[in-house]
């Protein structure tokens, strides 16, 4: 325990607090901007899939700290070889969301971003359900005459890389737009849509097939695929069955079949939380439960 304090005291050493008389206004102009650039860093990553790979750091972090704390100098040196070349792969793995998130911010307007009004959520919030309304009219049209469909509606987790294999379209949700675009021998019947706020924003788009031994082998491409992206991501993932007729979503890596109208409205309902309050929820219910 004392090793553990005094590697505290080490760390934070550093850390003095300025006497009044020696504050200046530039000092509150740069702790704003540094807070506002490592909030809008960990936006960034919560927004891609770095996320999972910055959860991971931490945990070397954590181990890394534990190592030094009981002095495990075989892993420390480990660790100070690898550690520029996990630099470096980080960089390289990800420099094309890297130069995406440069190219957003020249674009982004910064005064907007921070001041939101609360009438624009609500109407956000309308048009959420006004779209998912159109994708279920849509979904339950087109069972019902067996047409296949796949139609990825995004969450947290952005899913550039798979929106690029397909054609860039950035139209209004509407349940005659996705009926069309899914009708047999159509250019862009082939593929998923991707859903973003509200907006169809590609069709035609290939999406990784799940390599999961417990699904059914009774399972098709489409199913495989929609399963296949939940497990990379935190999407919601409606799957019209072209055999069967069958709705189906899939969600967290798992499939639910043979759903309703109202099942699936419920699904897309969870669509519209983050992704952090669907897991406090779950937990919620399952203490009730008990």
């Amino acid at each position: 325990m004392d090793k553990i304090i005094n590697f505290i005291k080490q760390s934070f050493s550093w850390l003095t607090l300025p006497s009044l008389d020696s504050l200046r206004p530039s000092y509150f102009i740069e702790i704003f901007i540094l807070a506002f650039l490592i909030y809008q860093v960990i936006k960034w990553i919560k927004n891609t899939r770095a996320w999972t790979l910055f959860k991971g750091i931490i945990v070397v972090l954590i181990f890394a700290v534990a190592a030094y704390l009981l002095n495990l100098s075989t892993i420390l040196w480990l660790f100070t070889k690898t550690f520029n070349v996990i630099v470096i792969s980080v960089f390289v793995l990800f420099q094309p969301e890297l130069r995406r998130a440069l190219e957003q911010l020249g674009r982004k307007n910064i005064v907007s971003s921070i001041f939101t009004p609360s009438a624009s959520v609500e109407k956000t919030n309308k048009n959420m359900e006004k779209c998912h309304n159109e994708i279920v009219k849509a979904v339950f049209e087109m069972a019902k005459v067996k047409t296949g469909a796949l139609i990825v509606v995004e969450r947290q987790v952005l899913l550039n890389e798979y929106e690029r294999t397909g054609i860039a379209i950035d139209a209004i949700v509407s349940s005659q737009l996705l009926i069309n675009i899914f009708e047999h021998n159509t250019p862009l019947h082939d593929g998923a849509v991707f859903v973003r706020d509200n907006r169809v924003v590609a069709a035609t788009c290939y999406l990784p097939l799940s390599d999961n031994e417990m699904l059914s082998k009774a399972l098709g491409t489409r199913h495989r695929a929609a399963v296949g992206i939940s497990e990379v991501s935190d999407s919601v993932t409606v799957v019209v069955s072209e055999e069967t007729g069958f709705v189906s979503v899939a969600r967290d890596g798992r499939l639910y079949s043979n759903l309703s109208a109202e099942a699936l409205r419920k699904e897309l309902e969870i669509a519209r939380k983050p992704s952090t309050e669907v897991r406090k929820f779950k937990k919620l219910k399952g203490i009730m439960k008990k």
